[in-house]
């Protein structure tokens, strides 16, 4: 008969932020040999993990400016205070479930419907010299009301400054079953990167910030009430997550 105790989910996510004993530490280890699928999440997670370490640790261990008082603090913080607080807000967004099984549909319901469209109209547009955008920078408070309205819902066009990068505009685009937006940005270079968005029936399980890569577009993707946002570059994956940061609390108009 097996004795053995169940490996729970919990105990997985337990295992990646290496706060597991260790008796249970190397019974989830066996178990993960035998569980290939498994062992890819808690890679995946712990690779995530060193990127945000990566990139805001050096922000957290700064000394909070004194100029920042509580409880304005909700209106009067610092960019780097605002920066860290971001990355605690992204740890809730970045909800990552191991049940496979369960999030199969819906997460095949995102590629289908989200990610592929957003990678191949970055790949068509980025490449354009003379028609990048249909409506250029200059005019986007006409873009995001043109857009807003063939969207049936209030958009905005952040702004991307802090990571380098300028909008260039936009352009309205068909979807699988509904219409989509893509905003363009560029930095000094001439590298480009776009946010995909579009209005879809969002299951509310859906809010997990995740990532995909095909060659060499990476794509960070997440649900935001009934919009789905998909920011897509031929970028390494921490300047895209970077960069994704800066975007994720500016969406609400």
């Amino acid at each position: 008969m097996n004795t053995e105790k169940p490996i729970s989910e919990n105990e997985l996510h337990a295992y990646a932020d290496n706060l597991l004993d260790p008796a249970r530490r190397s019974e989830v280890e066996h178990y993960l040999e035998h569980h290939p699928e498994a062992a890819a999440m808690i890679r995946h997670l712990q690779q995530l993990d060193q990127s945000l370490h990566n990139l805001f640790d050096p922000v957290l261990a700064e000394p909070i400016p004194a100029s920042i008082q509580f409880p304005p603090i909700r209106r009067h913080y610092g960019r780097r205070a605002a920066a860290a607080m971001a990355w605690v807000a992204l740890g809730a967004v970045l909800g990552w479930s191991l049940n496979h099984r369960d999030a199969a549909e819906p997460a095949n319901m995102l590629e289908t419907q989200l990610v592929k469209p957003a990678a191949f109209a970055h790949v068509i547009y980025s490449a354009e010299v003379l028609h990048p955008v249909e409506v250029k920078a200059d005019q986007e408070q006409h873009l995001v009301q043109w857009l807003s309205k063939r969207l049936s819902t209030p958009i905005n066009a952040p702004n991307l400054a802090e990571g380098g990068y300028r909008l260039v505009g936009g352009r309205l685009l068909p979807s699988t079953d509904r219409m989509a937006a893509q905003f363009m940005y560029e930095d000094s270079s001439g590298r480009r990167v776009t946010l995909y968005l579009r209005r879809g029936a969002w299951d509310n399980k859906l809010t997990a910030f995740r990532y995909s890569r095909d060659a060499n577009v990476g794509v960070f993707y997440w649900i935001d009430g009934e919009l789905g946002y998909a920011l897509s570059g031929e970028l390494d994956k921490a300047e895209l997550l970077k960069l994704a940061v800066i975007v994720h609390p500016q969406l609400n108009p």
